[in-house]
């Protein structure tokens, strides 16, 4: 009797704490045949304990991400973790209210927090994503490639793995050599290289300037991984993120284990179901998900054989988990900060113009390098001229000395004259 009031004690307070969550999604989730009367059901008949598991252990994600993040600004300044976490969470809460426009939030904020510059920042944002790419390319190839026995024993459709997703991972794997051969090349020649073209660029001022900064300042921030050590630390922490990400799929898959009628949910699974709801979550509405909701209903319902109903409950819940979950710390952190939503907006525009005046300032860095390569082809082709011009007047026996009063006299005569030059 306990145990069962407990466990009704704990549902409530879950639903409680999402209710303002599934409010605010009430009409913008539209999976088949979903309703929030069949998925509150559907959680009700879950397990309770392994939701709860997989809603706090979103919080590890963050602080695994902050850790990451610390490490990559080592060689920028000194960092806190709470400063970095709590950047980190009210990042992802500025995603779910503001959809992908609000990206360049959390690099702004943790300059911000940190007393750091921003174009390094962004440098990090970049590398992180590059992380976080290769690890999402790693896990396809290996739920795909490596792990197919156990995809079957998930039960997954094995015509569907073996066709052209099978394919598709080694079209992911040689990019992610791809990705891996470019960072590395970067690292070990490119980044000096830009160093000193930019160099005179920094004491030029202007566009130039403002250039140079800017690039450098990026560049510094891609160099976080400099020795051995920062490459073990980034694959560790990296791996040990997406590690506990397959996790929270799989204990949210688990909660619902009676809806696997012909298999049972394995780590395997989790990490193609994880794979193919990351393809989903490129198309991120504000506060709302989308994308990732309707890849994890594709996915459960197409490759994992789930009945409709209670694949969307899980596609939900996994939304609510792994998205939405993370509002409950960091919209409060938002507002203790004095961000409103409007404040909040601007922050986000402000990070973009940033970006576009970045690209424009390297539009305008390409032309004028266009400019200065005609340039150089007319003067050179001119110099042909010249020199063809000066051995003719030497086959005549006209003297150097001669020449050049020659060619000074005629300058002479076409600036008097008014002549075009």
């Amino acid at each position: 009797m306990r145990a069962t009031l407990l466990r009704v004690i704990v549902a409530l307070l879950v639903l409680a704490g999402l209710a303002g969550i599934a409010y605010q999604s009430r009409h913008k989730i539209h999976l088949a045949d979903f309703t929030w009367r069949k998925f509150i059901h559907s959680v009700g008949q879950a397990n309770v304990w392994l939701l709860l598991l997989a809603f706090i252990s979103i919080y590890g994600l963050y602080a695994l991400r902050a850790i990451r993040w610390q490490r990559f600004c080592r060689y920028l300044g000194p960092t806190t973790f709470w400063n970095t976490f709590t950047g980190t969470v009210m990042g992802f809460a500025a995603i779910f209210v503001l959809g992908r426009a609000g990206e360049p939030v959390r690099p702004l904020l943790l300059a911000r927090k940190e007393k750091l510059p921003v174009p390094a920042m962004f440098g990090i944002f970049f590398l992180e994503r590059l992380c976080d790419f290769a690890a999402a390319a790693a896990i396809a190839c290996l739920s795909l490639l490596v792990f197919p026995n156990l995809l079957s024993n998930a039960g997954a459709d094995m015509n569907w793995v073996n066709a052209a997703p099978r394919h598709g991972a080694w079209v992911l794997l040689a990019m992610l050599c791809g990705l891996i051969t470019v960072l590395v090349y970067y690292r070990v020649h490119g980044a000096g290289a830009v160093d000193r073209s930019l160099e005179r660029w920094h004491h030029a001022g202007g566009m130039r300037g403002r250039f140079a900064s800017v690039i450098a300042g990026m560049s510094e921030g891609l160099q976080a991984i400099r020795t051995p050590r920062d490459l073990w630390d980034a694959i560790f922490y990296t791996a040990a993120h997406w590690t506990l990400a397959v996790l929270i799929f799989l204990w949210v898959a688990k909660a619902f284990g009676d809806s696997f009628v012909h298999s049972d949910m394995n780590f395997a699974g989790a990490m193609l179901l994880l794979a193919v709801t990351l393809v989903g979550s490129v198309l991120q509405l504000p506060g709302v998900g989308g994308g990732a909701q309707i890849a994890s209903f594709i996915g459960l319902t197409k490759i994992f054989g789930i009945d409709p109903e209670p694949a969307a409950a899980i596609a939900v819940m996994l939304w609510i988990t792994t998205f939405a979950g993370g509002t409950l710390l960091g919209i409060p952190l938002l507002i203790h900060q004095g961000m409103s939503f409007g404040e909040l907006r601007k922050l986000a525009q402000a990070g973009g113009a940033n970006l576009q005046a970045f690209l424009g300032d390297v539009g305008a860095f390409v032309a004028a390098n266009a400019g200065a390569k005609k340039l150089t082809e007319k003067l050179r082709a001119a110099q042909a001229v010249v020199a063809a011009s000066i051995e003719r007047l030497r086959a005549r026996g006209v003297t150097d000395e001669e020449i050049r009063r020659l060619f000074e006299a005629e300058l002479a005569a076409v600036s008097r004259d008014g002549r075009p030059t």
